[in-house]
């Protein structure tokens, strides 16, 4: 075996977002693009030479392909060990499961999350440092600076590794340890929640349906679910993960989780509903015809910590993504526990994580996670339902409807608007931000505003500060949050998030009820007259 020194150009697109590089697979397939990426990170954090990494991912296309080059180039750069998933599958929560245990330097985790797969889908390399979790921006930043400069990497010439036997081989001087990743997840589960009392409500007749979406939790769940808690057999579907994930959109939500949403809302429906994502950081709760959103999903777990044996003693505290609704909030001041709202994106959880400020944190964008490991987890979720349920012996929509009377309802939608001339959606977003003070006191329909801002976040640990959308609050505690997303040569997303603060009306309609308050946010921000839309492209 030789190390070989391949010259090589820059790529002018790997920067990193919130949540790693994510690319078209044919763009990723391109000569040299995940080499030179890879070959960037080792360079920006000062070589790997002795180090211990996790390497895996969610299965998807040109996985098997991408996961050989990186062991390759790790060993060619003297890393030490890399701790790799059998047959190269482990789920983004498994992964920083493993990293924290084995005190491993960092890792990486292929997967672009929710995006499909396939030749024309998405692929995607998450970076993880030793603390579990993504890799701050100081140092996204520079990596891809790097990118832009980048003139050679150095890659063993070596056959693939085998990675279908669980066990230790060798690639050149790199120890390369097999894992079944199942069991390290399995163990920290049955260490967190009372499996004894989830297998009570099974033997009890108690029903689910778990649609893993032809994903890397599929094997996950059959685990936990049908053969360790005694859910009927069936009850996890779409179980094998596959490279285009069986031409499913692997995001769980109401829209592309569809055949599992028309099993809930049918005569037929099971107990209990739920769904992950591509690589299984990602959740959806349903009950019989119930959706529960991630918002209140959040502030329910949050208010029933102490069922849970992990948490019986007490938590540190909660926070949220500025644009996930105040629910969570409500039980927070309750609880009289720390409450902290951050920009989008899993990593500004985990310095309030890292320094004892919270043990729980949600977005809205179907994250759920806590400080058990420094990713969101659709199946920890998963599991704290089903937990309330059995101590509780009451249904989702129970659970949900006592959790309103207790603390109010927050109306909740988001508002897309594709936006075809990034110009456009950045001059909307530049000018709504230079009038927001001036709409205060400003009546728009039935709603007066009672304050308006940009959202801008001072980390408690680090010192830093991130600006993340445009607030706009009103007399009757209800708000609208202004994101754009996606800002690129194709356009952007505008995202409008409508939160209506209710007491006493828990079974209205979600849409009508916020139909006034989207009219409010067009009316704000000016969309009818700056980008001809009249209504919304998206509303989730």
């Amino acid at each position: 075996m030789q190390i070989k020194i391949v010259q090589t150009t820059p790529y002018t697109d790997q920067k990193m977002g919130t949540a790693g590089l994510r690319r078209k697979s044919k763009v990723a397939m391109q000569e040299n693009y995940v080499e030179n990426f890879v070959q960037s990170i080792f360079d920006a954090i000062g070589g790997v030479k002795g180090q211990t990494f996790i390497l895996g991912g969610d299965g998807r296309f040109y996985n098997k392909i991408a996961i050989q080059k990186i062991m390759k180039m790790a060993a060619a750069a003297g890393m030490k060990k890399m701790i790799v998933g059998q047959n190269g599958y482990i789920s983004t929560p498994t992964a920083s499961r493993v990293l924290l245990k084995n005190k491993a330097d960092g890792g990486f985790v292929l997967t672009a999350s929710h995006n499909p797969g396939g030749p024309n889908g998405d692929f995607g390399i998450k970076y993880a440092v030793a603390s579990g979790g993504q890799c701050p921006t100081s140092l996204s930043d520079k990596i891809y600076e790097n990118t832009k400069n980048i003139k050679q990497y150095a890659i063993l010439d070596a056959q693939d590794v085998d990675l279908s036997k669980i066990g230790v081989q060798k690639l050149g001087d790199m120890e390369i340890e097999v894992i079944d990743s199942l069991k390290d997840y399995v163990d920290m589960m049955q260490n967190i929640f009372d499996f004894d009392a989830i297998r009570k409500l099974f033997a009890g007749g108690f029903t689910m349906r778990f649609d893993a979406m032809n994903a890397v939790t599929g094997p996950y769940a059959q685990k936990i679910f049908e053969e360790i808690l005694g859910a009927p057999k069936g009850s996890v579907v779409n179980y094998v993960p596959m490279e285009d994930f069986g031409g499913l959109h692997p995001d769980p939500n109401l829209i592309y989780a569809k055949d599992l949403v028309d099993l809930m809302w049918s005569d037929n429906a099971p107990d209990f509903g739920a769904a992950n994502d591509g690589d299984g950081d990602r959740n959806m709760i349903l009950g019989k015809k119930f959706f529960v959103t991630p918002s209140d999903s959040l502030a329910i777990l949050t208010d029933n910590y102490k069922l849970i044996p992990a948490y019986k003693n007490g938590i540190y505290g909660v926070a949220k993504s500025a644009a996930t609704s105040t629910a969570v909030g409500r039980v927070a001041k309750a609880l009289g526990i720390g409450y902290y709202e951050v920009p989008t994106g899993w990593k500004y959880f985990c310095n309030l994580m890292d320094s004892n400020r919270i043990t729980f944190c949600g977005e809205e964008s179907f994250g759920t996670g806590s400080s058990h490991i420094r990713e969101k987890d659709g199946i920890w979720a998963i599991l704290f339902w089903l937990n309330i349920i059995a101590a509780t012996g009451k249904s989702v929509e129970e659970i949900a409807h006592d959790h309103w009377k207790k603390y109010g309802r927050s109306y909740y939608m988001r508002n897309d608007y594709e936006i075809a001339d990034t110009e456009v959606a950045n001059k909307l977003m530049a000018d709504l931000e230079a009038r927001l003070s001036s709409l205060k006191g400003k009546t728009f329909g039935a709603y007066t505003v009672s304050d308006a801002y940009p959202f801008i976040y001072n980390d408690p640990v680090d010192g830093s500060s991130t600006k993340n959308g445009l607030m706009v609050y009103f007399t009757d505690k209800s708000r609208i949050v202004y994101r754009l997303y996606g800002t690129g040569s194709v356009g952007a997303t505008l995202r409008v998030y409508l939160e209506r603060y209710e007491t006493e009306k828990f079974d209205e309609n979600v849409e009508q009820m916020l139909e006034g308050l989207a009219d409010v946010s067009r009316e704000i921000a000016e969309i009818i007259e700056r980008t001809g839309k009249t209504k919304a492209d998206l509303l989730t």
